[in-house]
């Protein structure tokens, strides 16, 4: 077995916090690793020391002569002046430079160059490796690769670096929460991306359907130590708790023992003790043992829930419009006490802005919120947490309120409550800026539901909140006697919390669909089986009509090279009506300038030049 890279006895203080020690880590090729631990532990700072980013401050680490490292990173530095085209294909190989050449080509609508550009793929036989570029590019939804990244959203940003990462062609990549600000249809499609690719990876995610099956080794980031465990998800839970129940079981054995040895010691005269130096020696290993309880860090997520009345929130016939573009078109719903919705649709599709309207951030253009009496919306936001840096953690806290109310009517004091939220005491006058990004999503966490909220807003909760938070999350929200509206591409999370799904469709209109994510996810899967079949059954009936020749004769198949030119055209026929949809939507939403108009205006003629011949090409192709 190829080992890529070898990590020995790695040490990481941050001033006196000690994040981890003694780490031992081998990466073998086909490695797909998970790192899984608590928000603060050092999963990040781990992935920075394994790639080079940072130096450990003890041990080593070696790597395989040779070997290429791609790195995701949590936040991605990207050159904000760049094209996006140019960002991806930054790395000077022979194969990025000529697909980036390439690419700039067809842009240009020069066929003379196009042509030039087609022999030198042919000369580095790189459409197989241009074919993979596409569909990355495709499934991330960048089709506009002359976009400036400076104008890109946070999501398009990490989008891009995601892309990078995978284009580069690596022996190894790092992955820090690679499915952040992923749509549920990207994450999907890169879990059969690195399940069929046989990448090496090594990654940071909460994601535990992707960690499910995906993965096949994961490291548990416990204690300052790693733990190893040669399995997915499922076995490591398995694995987990027999271990947990086995230590439970030999310190209880530990203490039954030392009772009997402490009775001993008792009895034994002192001037006999001598005799028995080894036993009294064990005897004090046994008390160490005995006394031994495992760090319970554990998120409690126990606040009480305001009373709610019976009337609770009613939409009336909602419509919201941007620039022309339908957020919300004739949306109703009357919400019933106690209910759990999760809402699903594409990045884009308006379901921050529908949140926005139902706190009352945002208005609708027309249509009615009629909000109960009782109800305290806890509205957890996706955009960002708007802390001090420079504040302490307990004075951010305490500037919402001194005290909190647990389910059990009990008042505890900040100080109290933060414990129960794994911020103790040492962690209590941090300054903010010093926490990592998990723990201040912990901390913005921690405000939300302080204020004993019965009507919660859950807008992408699970972006940087470790598993064991989310575990606790979900329990809580289980059990929560209010009503729960959850936006999440995490789709573990939504099985677990919700008991129906807002779909957005497009263009405003929203379908309930009674049932979780799985459910929901397998009766998308149905109906498309359907279409299918039902296209299907039209072709063959059309076929058999009177009057319509059907042609007998075997056509000759396609040679190699004209199955890789037809893949080429049609992962490029999509990309280039994705861009010229995109420009129709821009020239009809009537916000163009005069100058702006004659630039799309010209773009778009550009594309159906380029698409013509592609497509009557690719019939040709389709008819082999």
């Amino acid at each position: 077995m190829v080992s890529y890279l070898q990590a020995e006895n790695i040490l990481r203080r941050i001033g006196e916090n000690l994040l981890f020690e003694n780490i031992f880590l081998n990466i073998n090729k086909g490695d797909k690793i998970a790192i899984i631990a608590v928000n603060g532990a050092g999963k990040s700072s781990l992935l920075d020391i394994l790639s080079g980013r940072e130096n450990p401050d003890g041990g080593s680490v070696s790597l395989k002569r040779g070997l290429k490292i791609s790195y995701l990173l949590q936040s991605p530095i990207l050159n904000e002046e760049n094209k996006i085209i140019d960002e991806l294909f930054c790395t000077e190989s022979d194969l990025t430079s000529v697909i980036r050449d390439y690419e700039e080509s067809i842009f240009s609508g020069n066929e003379k160059v196009v042509q030039v550009m087609v022999q030198r793929m042919d000369d580095l036989k790189a459409w197989d490796y241009e074919i993979a570029v596409k569909q990355i590019l495709f499934k991330l939804k960048l089709t506009d690769l002359n976009a400036i990244i400076g104008t890109l959203s946070g999501g398009q940003k990490k989008r891009v670096a995601l892309a990078k990462v995978l284009v580069e062609n690596a022996d190894l990549l790092m992955l820090d929460e690679p499915t952040n600000h992923l749509d549920l249809d990207m994450i999907e499609w890169l879990e059969e991306y690195f399940i069929k690719s046989g990448k090496t990876l090594i990654m940071v995610t909460h994601d535990r359907y992707f960690l499910d099956r995906v993965c096949n080794v994961i490291l548990e980031l416990s204690e300052n130590e790693l733990v190893r465990y040669d399995g997915n998800y499922e076995y490591f839970l398995e694995k987990k708790q027999l271990k947990e129940v086995s230590d439970q079981s030999n310190t209880e054995k530990a203490k039954n023992l030392f009772k009997s040895e402490l009775d001993w010691m008792r009895r034994m005269p002192k001037a006999r003790r001598h005799k028995a130096k080894s036993r009294i020696e064990s005897f004090y290993d046994l008390k160490e043992r005995a006394a031994k309880r495992p760090e319970e860090k554990s998120i409690n997520i126990n606040v009480n829930a305001s009373r709610m009345g019976k009337k609770i929130l009613v939409l009336k016939n909602l419509t919201k419009s941007y620039d022309d573009k339908i957020l919300l078109k004739d949306f109703s719903y009357t919400f019933n006490r106690f209910e759990k919705a999760g809402l699903v649709g594409r990045n884009g599709t308006g379901k921050t802005t529908l949140l926005n309207i139902i706190t009352g951030l945002d208005s609708p253009d027309t249509g009615t919120v009629d909000r109960g009496e009782t109800v305290v919306f806890g509205y957890y936001r996706q955009q960002r947490i708007e802390f001090d840096d420079e504040m302490t953690v307990i004075d951010a806290v305490k500037n919402i309120s001194e005290s909190v109310v647990i389910k059990d009517g009990n008042v505890l004091s900040i100080s109290q409550f933060m414990n129960y939220f794994l911020f103790p005491p040492q962690k209590h006058y941090t300054l903010i800026k010093k926490l990592s990004g998990g723990e201040k999503r912990r901390l913005y966490l921690l405000t939300v539901l302080m204020r004993n909220p019965n009507f919660l807003i859950l807008d992408e909760p699970t972006n940087d909140l470790d598993i064991l938070t989310l575990n606790v999350l979900e329990d809580y929200l289980a059990g929560f006697r209010g009503c729960v509206i959850v936006v999440s591409h995490d789709r573990y999370f939504m099985d677990k919390v919700v008991d129906h799904i807002f779909e957005y469709k497009g263009d405003g209109f929203i379908k309930d669909f009674p049932g979780n994510y799985s459910q929901f996810r397998e009766k998308q899967s149905e109906d498309a089986r359907e279409s299918v079949i039902v296209r299907t059954s039209k072709i063959k009936d059309s076929a058999s009509l009177p009057g319509i020749p059907v042609k007998k004769e075997k056509k000759p198949g396609m040679t190699f090279k004209e199955k890789k030119e037809f893949e080429t055209l049609s992962i490029e026929i999509e990309i280039l009506e994705s861009e010229k949809k995109l420009i129709e939507e821009k020239i009809s939403d009537g916000t163009l300038n005069s100058e702006a108009l004659y630039e799309q205006s010209k773009r778009h003629g550009e594309i159906v030049e380029m698409l013509n011949p592609r497509e009557l090409r690719w019939l040709e192709l389709s008819e082999k």
